[in-house]
């Protein structure tokens, strides 16, 4: 089981990884076209070169249109896609100032006891945006300048708390038997493999 949870979460973590990239991608060619559509629209270009400046603003330089509404949407399923191996692996951020000097029974109770609340948060979070994307699609609300349905970026985030949720359940039970049995199953730390 927990070669097929963290191949589930390498796999989140990958499409995370194109759908941010992609993104980054985005958001630079948009930088880059609004930056060049100034620049054509400047008193100097239209001076030096006014039939290029008119050629290449006619040609569409300029930002992409809708790259807000893009990134918005993208952002939010890749940091669902990141969350399963954060939580297989151990990874998320943590403040270790006193843990290191709790008897071990203490350090595996806490590391239990935050699984379990973790697990139950992204359970509500899932849940939650299930009844957002029923509620986007009912009303058919599309988003402002792409006209796109809001309701998919909402599928594709719950897709990513889905995924979390599963995981971070796994990882939730794992903890509780290392509490009862005193045996390490996952790393405290990160884990690769």
């Amino acid at each position: 089981m927990k070669q097929v949870m963290m191949g589930l979460s390498k796999l989140m973590a990958a499409l995370g990884g194109i759908v941010l990239s992609f993104l980054i991608v985005l958001t630079c060619v948009s930088i880059a076209g609004r930056l060049l559509n100034g620049l054509f629209h400047g008193s100097f270009m239209q001076s030096i070169a006014p039939g290029f400046s008119e050629w290449a603003i006619g040609a569409g330089v300029g930002p992409v249109n809708g790259d807000y509404e893009l990134v918005e949407a993208g952002v939010a399923f890749a940091i669902f896609a990141f969350i399963p191996l954060c939580q297989i692996t151990s990874s998320h951020a943590s403040v270790d100032l006193f843990a290191d000097f709790f008897p071990d029974w203490l350090d595996r109770l806490l590391r239990m006891l935050t699984e379990i609340v973790f697990a139950g948060v992204l359970i509500l979070i899932a849940w939650r945006l299930y009844d957002g994307m029923i509620s986007k699609q009912r009303y058919m609300e599309t988003s402002f300048l792409l006209q796109f349905p809001v309701w998919w970026a909402y599928a594709a985030s719950l897709f990513g708390a889905v995924v979390s949720a599963i995981v971070s359940c796994y990882v939730a039970l794992v903890r509780v038997y290392e509490f009862v049995t005193r045996r390490g199953v996952l790393d405290n730390g990160v884990e690769t493999n």
